[in-house]
């Protein structure tokens, strides 16, 4: 009997049809930040062959009718609707994809099949690419086997777009599977896209599975101590100088590689050259990969926009608050009772304080003993996509401060290397004045309320008589813990 969702949890499922490979994503809920719940890929190479033949592939479509009557199956036990299938480049170039889509509806009654332009296919990753990097600046590429599509983003509005025959499919094949040849026939149909050199000096957001390959190999190459591609960014130069070795490389090398996928090893060089000259077509002074893209552009569109507007940092922390925390109104007090340490903050440092504040009280069901690792690492390793790299580090350390592990301890080892020292010392600081909030108010508003901050030659705790509040042992303590991080003298003082 298919499972049925919560009213409060609605499921919904789609399935990405590309010409190199086919996956379904069901999402859980209707909140900020899309929860993938099952997510699974098979590579079909439905493209192989299209563009000399003008068909799809005869064997990938075989394949294909198996592996989406999987999909269908699991959609219904698992309770997901809708359920959609969005068709890219292969179907829509291929003089048989009519007609593989209506023996998909045969198969499939019901099941809305939608062949999507490459206007619409740049659009979906646009919106899923803002959905997790809202202020997105610069231009985006997403790659697929069949085609490339590019998109110009003004401080996270979508502008021009364009759809090119730069998949990595057919980009080899088009190219005769001669690099030389590859390397001109990008650069020639990026040369048609004048506006891709408004991207000089701004971010490249690159999406597709091909270039999130590439960013697993820089990962593993440079040891980078979180394996997580959504947000991982690296400098223009890096960018071409891995593109540079992998497009040139002999596939013995390839196979050699760390972190080199095995079952994209020959797709690998024309991903490399079709970035590489990307950047130079653009400029851009660095490159952001996205773990998102269309599914996630499609997910977008399911909620409501009051749900899509909202900060998607912001919207993680509340659902973490309302997942774990005790008490929902004291993350607002929080916010105000540590204002007097951070004098003037504003933007993205006073947004991260907001959402520790929201996120402080995770460790609340734990293991006493465990619950500054926990909380560390339920930040750093969460999928939710509203954290970039830097925040889920400073984030993690901030919290588990809160709940009292030692700043050097070695489990807060990635935090610490992805932080600057100042940084980090913003991360002690409001780690220990959490921890004595904390203390102080047994995590309710309430007897917070009864107590504040004040910073002028001296931090002073001042304590509302008769509020429940008292300057005991482990007050005094977490006091001059916090005392030392802001550098003063620390002392107590009650009011009636």
């Amino acid at each position: 009997m298919p499972y049925a969702p919560r009213p409060d949890a609605p499921r919904c499922a789609v399935v990405d049809l590309g010409s190199n490979s086919v996956r379904l994503v069901v999402f859980e809920g209707l909140g900020r930040n899309p929860v993938a719940i099952f997510n699974e890929k098979a590579v079909l190479r439905l493209g192989r062959g299209l563009q000399s033949t003008g068909k799809l592939n005869e064997d990938g479509v075989a394949q294909a009718l198996t592996v989406m009557n999987r999909y269908h199956a699991i959609a219904r036990a698992m309770g997901a609707a809708p359920f959609e299938v969005l068709a890219t480049a292969a179907v829509r170039d291929a003089s048989n994809g009519a007609e593989f889509v209506a023996t998909l509806e045969q198969m499939m009654p019901g099941v809305p099949i939608r062949i999507l332009t490459g206007e619409q296919e740049a659009d979906y990753a646009a919106a899923g690419l803002l959905c997790g990097i809202p202020s997105a600046d610069g231009i985006l590429a997403d790659i697929g086997g069949g085609s490339l599509e590019v998109v110009r983003l003004d401080n996270g509005q979508r502008g021009l777009a364009r759809t090119l025959p730069l998949g990595v499919i057919r980009l080899a094949e088009r190219a005769g599977s001669d690099m030389v040849r590859a390397r001109a026939l990008a650069e020639a149909d990026l040369a048609t896209v004048p506006w891709l050199s408004e991207g000089a000096g701004r971010d490249l957001y690159l999406v597709g599975g091909a270039w999130r390959a590439l960013a697993r190999i820089h990962l593993a190459q440079t040891g980078y101590p979180l394996n997580m591609i959504h947000h991982y960014t690296i400098g223009r130069e890096e960018a071409r100088d891995l593109t540079g070795v992998i497009a040139a490389a002999p596939r013995r090398v390839l196979e050699k590689m760390p972190g080199m996928p095995r079952r994209r090893i020959e797709d690998m060089p024309y991903a490399a050259v079709a970035l590489r000259r990307v950047l130079r077509a653009t400029a851009a002074r660095r490159v952001v990969f996205s773990a998102n893209g269309l599914r996630e552009g499609w997910y977008m569109e399911r909620i409501p926009p009051s749900v899509a507007s909202l900060d998607p940092l912001l919207a993680a922390g509340h659902d973490l608050a309302r997942q774990f925390g005790r008490d929902p109104a004291l993350p607002p007090a929080l916010l105000r009772w540590t204002d007097p340490l951070f004098p003037g903050q504003t933007g993205e440092a006073r947004r991260l304080r907001e959402a520790a504040c929201w996120m402080s009280d995770i460790g609340s069901h734990d293991h006493p003993e465990y619950r500054a690792e926990q909380a560390f690492l339920r930040i750093l390793r969460q999928p939710g996509i509203g954290l970039d790299h830097h925040a889920r580090a400073f984030l993690g350390l901030t919290l588990a401060l809160r709940y009292e592990a030692e700043p050097e301890a070695p489990f807060l080892t990635t935090a610490r290397a992805l932080l600057s020292p100042e940084t980090v010392q913003a991360a002690i600081l409001l780690g220990c004045a959490l921890r004595l909030a904390y203390t102080l108010s047994a995590g309710t508003p309430d007897l917070l309320a009864g107590t504040r901050l004040q910073v002028d030659h001296v931090l002073t705790l001042v304590l509302a008589e008769r509020s429940g509040v008292f300057a005991g042992e482990s007050v005094t303590r977490r006091l001059e813990r916090l005392a030392v991080a802001v550098g003063l003298p620390a002392t107590t003082m009650t009011e009636s």
